[in-house]
């Protein structure tokens, strides 16, 4: 049985990115909202455009206002007025100034901007209160990015602010990846599909669902291929058509050692290479990992084979596995350059943890701030693998190493934050290894 650190190395050595060449696609920037850049971007546009002005106030010379004071102010002649938008008509000589604008075009002949609460005016004249900076308040043209250079690196995920920036750089459409296909079902004769009523011993499919929401939610396409019953030939015809079809394979149920836990034995016969099939973990002891021989009939060369991920048939299992181990492989998957790790972190523990410590434990929970300091809250109720409903509203796994039996509350406990939590940018600096 594998640790759940070699189980991760094994993964993440088996993940071959999207190819750069084969796997991209042109998207229009609306469209472009969490996908990943594939090349690098780069723009014929200065930022500033041009020497502008950071601060409403008056352009001048240097010169002309350097000794400025209250007592003996710079007095100056205003020749003109130069809201932002507005292309500058004069050149400012000594002893003038412009009224100027935020954001506006600093006039030929001025080099410095004071603030208008640094000044007071009369008419035509400004009187200089206070002596500025030399080019206080200026934003020099190309001092924020040099056109002709990289503005964005390929690899990155395109959120609101990269929009923003390829916005305001005039690039209407992008090379991002495509995003990867993940082939969903479900495997077992006691599922049934959530509109069909429940008859004695049966149970509703809530895997495919919760596995199709976590796979949107990386910014994976979920291909859902519905229950599939404990039957060897139906098994072997879903697991073909779904290698065939997807980039990760990830069926839940039927790889532990029953009877009925056909999956591993048919990948054997589809000569798939089977890397893993258990981790020393709770929940989620039953995971198979494997990949297949891969080959262009036609043209004889190795093409990018699937990654197959056999998921325990438990819902807390399930989610634990995924956000563990299949989280990091899709985002590696997708061409991010960084970032696709897990996420721990070392926060104060609210209550007390228990495990047996033979397998590293996971605990859910949630996250809570606590007079300025994160601590980790376990659900109420039962940690078995079978239970889902604890699980809602959770937003952090808690972690018990091998041999870790308690942990107090208030003792410091390892936390692996979940997807698409706020707080990963505020505690981004305190990962763990």
């Amino acid at each position: 049985m594998l640790s759940v650190s070699d189980a991760e190395a094994i993964i993440l050595n088996l993940v071959q990115p999207l190819d750069r060449q084969r796997d991209t696609e042109v998207v229009d920037l609306f469209t472009a909202d969490s996908r990943i850049l594939a090349t690098p971007v780069t723009s014929p546009l200065n930022f500033p455009h041009w020497d502008n002005s950071a601060m409403d106030g008056y352009a001048v010379r240097y010169e002309d206002v350097q000794h400025s004071s209250a007592e003996q102010p710079a007095i100056l002649e205003i020749v003109e007025d130069i809201p932002a938008g507005y292309q500058p008509k004069c050149t400012i000589q000594p002893g003038q100034a412009a009224r100027i604008f935020t954001g506006a075009l600093i006039p030929a002949g001025a080099d410095t901007v004071v603030m208008q609460e640094k000044t007071r005016r009369e008419e035509n004249r400004v009187f200089i209160l206070d002596a500025p900076k030399p080019q206080g308040f200026v934003r020099h043209k190309a001092s924020f990015y040099q056109a002709g250079t990289q503005l964005l690196p390929a690899g990155i995920k395109l959120n609101a602010s990269e929009i923003a920036v390829l916005a305001a750089a005039q690039c209407p459409q992008l090379s991002v990846y495509r995003r990867p296909r993940v082939a969903i079902f479900s495997t077992g004769d006691e599922l049934v599909a959530i509109d069909q009523p429940l008859q004695p011993g049966q149970i509703v499919d809530s895997n495919q669902y919760a596995i199709a929401a976590l796979v949107r939610q990386s910014g994976a396409e979920p291909l859902i291929l519905g229950i599939v019953k404990d039957d060897p030939v139906a098994l072997e015809k879903v697991i073909t058509h779904a290698i065939a079809i997807a980039d990760i394979v990830l069926s839940s149920g039927g790889v532990s050692v029953g009877d009925y836990d056909y999956v591993d034995k048919i990948l054997e016969s589809l000569e798939a290479k089977i890397h893993i099939r258990a981790v020393q973990m709770s929940p989620g002891k039953p995971l198979t990992v494997a990949t297949f021989p891969s080959r262009d009939a036609i043209n004889r060369v190795s093409t990018n084979s699937a990654l197959y991920f056999g998921l325990p048939g438990n819902p807390a299992a399930v989610l634990v596995t995924f956000w563990r181990f299949v989280l990091p492989a899709i985002k590696k998957l997708s061409g991010i350059t960084e970032g696709w790790e897990p996420v721990f972190l070392q926060v104060r523990s609210h209550d007390e943890l228990r495990s047996d410590g033979k397998r590293e434990t996971y605990l859910w929970g949630k996250l809570h701030l606590i007079d300025g300091v994160y601590e980790f809250h376990k659900a109420g109720g039962s940690h078995s693998s079978g239970n889902l409903i604890n699980l809602a509203q959770t937003n952090a796994l808690a972690v018990l190493p091998i041999g870790k039996t308690l942990i107090s509350p208030q003792e410091e406990v390892q936390v692996l934050q979940l997807v698409n939590q706020t707080f990963h940018v505020m505690w981004k600096n305190h990962q763990v290894t």
